[in-house]
């Protein structure tokens, strides 16, 4: 696994502990599930069921593959490695991407512009100037937007465990606040 990689799941893992308690449960992915749908207000029923339904999928995996103990709980170690499996998560990543990405395109013409991309990635709890070096690494058009193809893809990237380089790795990078 690449260092990047590392860094981008531990970060992944940090706001997925909504609730701050240094692992993951059920009730995290709730709490997300709620602020993310906040700042999808725009968002049409079944954007919204389709998020919901890919955090539920996110958390039903992870607690399905990892948690042989049956606590309820899922601790980083146990988390790092499983993530970053493309053939065990990649299709609960597939369908998170989808989800997300579809979310931030409200009017259905295939293009997220900044201010959304912005108020969603927030609501997962990203460091605004690490959004806006993603957004800007995603190449926007001249009008400021992404395709949803684009950040589809860059979700999928950034559980890659052998990419490194990729628009991903600036939601980790130190900035200055």
């Amino acid at each position: 696994m690449r260092d990047e990689a590392a860094k981008r799941v531990e970060l992944v893992f940090s706001l997925f502990d909504a609730n701050g308690n240094g692992v993951l449960d059920s009730g995290d992915f709730d709490l997300m599930t709620g602020r993310v749908l906040e700042a999808a207000a725009a968002s049409d029923d079944g954007a919204k069921d389709a998020i919901r339904a890919a955090f539920r999928r996110y958390w039903t995996t992870l607690a399905t593959e990892l948690d042989a103990n049956g606590d309820g709980v899922i601790t980083l170690d146990e988390f790092r490695p499983f993530v970053l499996d493309p053939e065990r998560f990649g299709p609960t990543i597939a369908e998170f991407a989808e989800a997300l990405s579809a979310l931030g395109d409200p009017d259905g013409d295939g293009l997220i512009e900044r201010p959304l991309f912005v108020s969603l990635m927030t609501a997962i709890g990203f460091e605004e100037a690490n959004i806006h070096a993603l957004f800007d690494a995603f190449g926007p058009d001249s009008e400021d937007r992404i395709t949803v193809a684009v950040w589809n893809a860059g979700i999928k990237d950034y559980y890659a465990p052998d990419l490194a380089g990729i628009p991903g790795d600036q939601l980790v990078a130190d900035r200055a606040a």
